[in-house]
């Protein structure tokens, strides 16, 4: 079973959030935001928004497709467009992408607005679980792709790190993640 840690920056510690505040689960790409998510979302009778979705269907294309024609850029100018929506909303469990609180306008608003937490998982786990399918750009065409999920996640882990709590997802199924992620925001409504 995995380690659940309550980790990450003092930022919003102790502070009890307004009731229905958003909840944001961060972290690295297959970690599970999408998949807990839905299942904290169920579980709290809320409403759950995967944030890449919700660009790629403002964009009409996919995630791959906007960093073709926009690069990574264009992409995370979105990306922080839908951040800032997604800190006015209430009742919601937001999933965000990889790289999305790895820029200090997004991360701020998410400590600001709501719960965030984030969902850690190995750079081996990431290629085992996207292998043949991972649609993920930044990964997608390395010729390591173990070097790649290594490198990306060692520059993203400071952000990750400023989260109000951390949940080691490595050998949890998506149901005790939910289970770990719901535990922590009890402890924030005490």
């Amino acid at each position: 079973m995995g380690d659940l840690e309550e980790q990450g920056s003092d930022a919003g510690r102790g502070t009890v959030r307004p009731a229905g505040a958003p909840l944001f689960l961060v972290g690295f790409m297959a970690s599970g935001k999408s998949t807990v998510g839905r299942l904290v979302a169920a579980r709290l009778g809320w409403e759950f928004r995967d944030l890449d979705r919700v660009i790629a269907d403002a964009a009409g294309r996919t995630i791959p497709e906007i960093f073709a024609a926009e690069g990574e850029e264009g992409f995370r100018r979105r990306e922080t467009e839908a951040v800032a929506e997604a800190t006015a909303l209430r009742n919601a469990v937001i999933a965000t992408g990889g790289g999305a609180a790895c820029r200090e306008p997004n991360l701020s608003r998410m400590l600001a607005a709501g719960h965030v937490v984030a969902l850690a998982v190995s750079p081996q786990e990431v290629v085992r679980r996207t292998q043949g399918r991972s649609n993920r750009p930044l990964l997608d065409g390395a010729a390591d792709p173990l070097a790649a999920a290594t490198a990306l996640l060692q520059a993203r882990a400071p952000f990750y790190a400023r989260a109000h709590a951390t949940i080691q997802t490595q050998d949890l199924q998506p149901d005790e993640v939910a289970a770990a992620v719901m535990r922590v925001l009890e402890a924030n409504q005490s």
